[in-house]
């Protein structure tokens, strides 16, 4: 746990000098570290991802990234957990900026 702990600091410390999509994808390092040691951070993990997928595509094209994104992620999603890992993101999508609405 401690190594998960100090990978999630030197993610989120590396985001600091960051913008864009460097920085989000950070941050979904960080959020991913630390999944072990609170489940919750799953959707961080996967909410950063999809910002930071937004973040690298032009403007006019950031929302269609978005949504593939997050399209992507949730077709990686065993059979066994998919709807509950739908249900955590639309119970808690309104945390995420609403990247869940896919």
């Amino acid at each position: 746990m401690r190594q998960a702990r100090r990978a999630a600091y030197d993610a989120n410390a590396a985001a600091r000098d960051l913008r864009g999509a460097p920085r989000y994808a950070a941050y979904a390092s960080a959020q991913a570290a630390v999944v072990a040691h609170v489940a919750a951070h799953e959707l961080g993990a996967a909410a950063y991802a999809i910002k930071a997928a937004q973040a690298a595509a032009p403007n006019e094209e950031q929302r269609q990234a978005g949504l593939q994104e997050c399209q992507w992620q949730r077709s990686m999603l065993p059979t066994e957990i998919r709807e509950l890992v739908l249900d955590d993101q639309r119970l808690r999508n309104h945390a995420c900026w609403f990247v869940f609405d896919c």
